[in-house]
Order: structure tokens, then sequence, then C-alpha cells
């Protein structure tokens, strides 16, 4: 992000001193690398999997199902947060206003992806009866107000992040409804749902923008762990990351507060398991976001001290993140287009705006794809992508073109 831009940041006593230019956080771009390969596993399933049940849905079901969709939970967490961690990262060689019109721009930016490439890799076609919008979008936002959040003293961002994910279940009983005409923006704000639908387009929110908002400014204030040293910050990152593992368990056995899905005993062990890890993403409850955060910041204590020879393609896909996200949407869809002209003869559907049921694509009969096929097709989407990811990160390590920050 903006790496050619010289660092300003003084040093001080106890803090390490400007990161040069071109310096990387190799811990990050890991872990980015990583959620993004988990991410494209999500993906894979809303293309190829069978979308007339929910994979978490204990009643209908199977472990390895449940699983492959559970562990992609932790993507948009991280994400969000790591955002965060690199805007703060980022004050280190901009001055505060430079950095804040960065994030108002580069907010904008996804936002249009959002609405307009993201729309169209989806779906394929440019109707608009169907518009879902999704993480960029809250992205988006959550980039645009910490713009305004960085003019803040740090112990006031971290509070307001705190508040948002803490305190916004205890408004889960406040319906759009009750705003009347101003039910479009709780809608946008806390739940999910249609902010429009005139009967031929319709558009839905299944990112909200309240706590996650909140994970990205808690994720600007963790940026300042990046100034210490070593030893500071792996125990910084390793005591928070406990904490946050033993809150959730302690709050889950409540079942109290915090998700609106309380969990129950099972007839085994496993799906006992299974229903007390099954929380609400969207929008993001406080046992969600304390179930993936803690080891979120764990996996960053972990990589602190170096990445493993094994993970060099998650990192440098981790280089590049934006660039896999958008380009492996059109990748698994075309996929899913010759797989259905391989299958069935015909490609109508994949080019039909669906109904909200079955999400981004009107599915064939019999089409859902079984868990070893999902993972087959996760794994060709991800060796067709390295080279390209390889191919880019090299370009934007060799230059600096004003434009690659924003891809």
């Amino acid at each position: 992000m903006a790496d050619h831009i010289r660092a300003i940041a003084p040093a001080a006593p106890g803090i390490a001193g400007p990161m040069p230019a071109r310096a990387r956080v190799e811990s990050i771009d890991v872990a980015r690398g990583i959620i993004m390969i988990l991410m494209a596993l999500d993906h894979v399933h809303d293309f190829f999997g069978d979308l007339t049940s929910q994979p978490t849905n204990l009643d209908t079901t199977t472990a390895a199902l449940f699983f492959t969709r559970w562990i992609t939970h932790f993507c948009a967490p991280m994400f969000f947060l790591l955002t965060g961690v690199g805007a703060c990262l980022t004050r280190r060689r901009l001055h505060k206003a430079e950095l804040a019109r960065f994030l108002l721009s580069r907010g904008l930016w996804l936002i249009f992806l959002e609405l307009v490439v993201m729309r169209f890799a989806l779906q394929f076609n440019v109707d608009y009866q169907v518009t879902i919008i999704t993480v960029l979008w809250a992205l988006g936002w959550a980039m645009i107000v910490l713009a305004a959040l960085i003019w803040l003293p740090a112990w006031a961002i971290a509070g307001m992040g705190v508040a948002m994910i803490v305190g916004h279940n205890a408004l889960d009983g406040v319906a759009p409804f009750t705003f009347d005409r101003l039910a479009p923006l709780w809608t946008v704000l806390h739940v999910p749902g249609p902010i429009f639908d005139n009967g031929r387009s319709l558009v839905f929110v299944a990112y909200v923008l309240v706590p996650w908002v909140g994970v990205t400014a808690l994720g600007y204030v963790l940026g300042q762990v990046y100034r210490m040293d070593a030893a500071g910050r792996r125990a910084w990152l390793g005591w928070l990351g406990v904490g946050l593992c033993v809150a959730f368990v302690v709050v889950r056995l409540a079942n109290v507060y915090g998700d609106p899905r309380p969990w129950s005993t099972q007839t085994s062990v496993l799906w006992t398991v299974m229903s007390f890890i099954d929380t609400n993403k969207y929008p993001p409850s406080l046992l969600f976001l304390l179930m993936t955060l803690g080891p979120a910041l764990l996996l960053l204590r972990a990589f602190d001290r170096g990445v493993p020879g094994w993970l060099r393609p998650a990192l440098v896909i981790g280089k590049v993140p934006l660039f896999f996200y958008v380009l492996h949407f059109f990748l698994i869809h075309l996929l899913a287009v010759a797989a259905s002209w391989w299958r069935y003869g015909r490609v109508s559907e994949m080019f039909e705006s669906p109904d909200l049921a079955h999400f981004p694509f009107s599915q064939p009969s019999g089409w859902g794809a079984s868990v070893p096929v999902l993972y087959l097709i996760w794994l060709a989407v991800l060796v067709l992508m390295f080279p390209l990811c390889r191919w880019y990160a090299g370009v934007k390590r060799r230059r600096t073109d004003w434009w690659l920050s924003y891809l």
C-alpha cells in the first residue's frame, strides 16, 4: 500500500524505527494468503455445492460439509482486522491527511468493485435483477469510516471498536420496520436484508457495517504492536489471542448473550461441538468474532518469527489479495460454465439472475457436487491462480505506479 512513499515516523525508545519504503510484514502477508486460500474454498462451494440447504444447518448437514464451511468463517474477520493493521502500518509512511485521503479513495474503489465488477463476476449479466452486496462493500465503508476515526486518539478508536463488537447484539431485537422510512439505513448498519425491491430489481445487503467497522477500527489500534520490539509484539499477540479464545468459551458456555443461536447438547460429542461453534456470521455476532479473531491473533504470533518454506505460496498470494479475490471469482464461474456445458449441454442457467435461495445462479437439477469433488475443484483453482498471483506480485515489486495500490 503506497510502498514507494518515504517512511516518516520517528523512532522512539522501546519502539522499532521507521520501516523501509518497501518493507512488508511477512506474518501479515502469509496470514492474508491463508485466508484468501480458504475463502476460495467457500466460493467453490457457492458455485458447485448444493445450495438448497445450509452447510451449517445441523438438521440437514454432514460433519464434512459443516467443517468445510466453518473453517472459512475465519476469512472475513481476519481480512477486516488486517485492513486496520495495514492502515496503521501505512501511517508510518504517510502523513495523517494523506492516509485519510488514501483510505477514502480506496474505500470508494472497493464499493465500485462490489457493485459493478463483482456483481458481473458472480452472475455474468448486467440486468441487475438481483444484487447481493457482500464483503467489498463493507470493507470499503469500513475504510471510509476509518479515514475519519484516525484523527481520534487510539483509546477512543479502541473504545468505539469494542462498543460496536460487544454491544451490537443487544440491538438484535430491533427490526428495520421500527424506523419506517429509515428502515434501509438500519438494514445497512445492523440487520442483513433487502434495501430495495420494486418487483423487478432487488438489492440485498449481506454484510452490514456496524460490527465490521468495529473490527477494522480495532485492527488499526492493534497495528501499534508492530512498532514494538519482537518480544513485546509476540507477547501482546499471544495474550490477546488466548484472551479472546478464553472469552469465547466462557461466554458461549453461559449461553445467555453474544449470539442469537444458543448451543445445545446433541447426540454425540462431535455434534455437540458443532453446535457450540455454530455461531452467527450474518451479522457477525460477538461470539463469532471472539471465535475467529482469537485464533487469528495466535496465527500472526506463530508466523512472527518467520514463514516456513511450505507456506511460501500463501505468502505470494497474500501480497496481492485483491487481485486474487477479483480474479478467482471469474475463474470459478467460468469453470462452472464449462461444467454445465459438459454435464447438461447448456449454460443458460450460468447467466440468469437467481432468486435469493439459489444465489449466485439458478442451479440445474442435480447440480450440487460432493465434498471430495469440491476440494478437487478448489485445488484446481489454486493451481491455476498461483502463477497469475506470482506474476502480479512481481509487477508490484518492480514498479511503483500509483494504480498498483488499488489492486
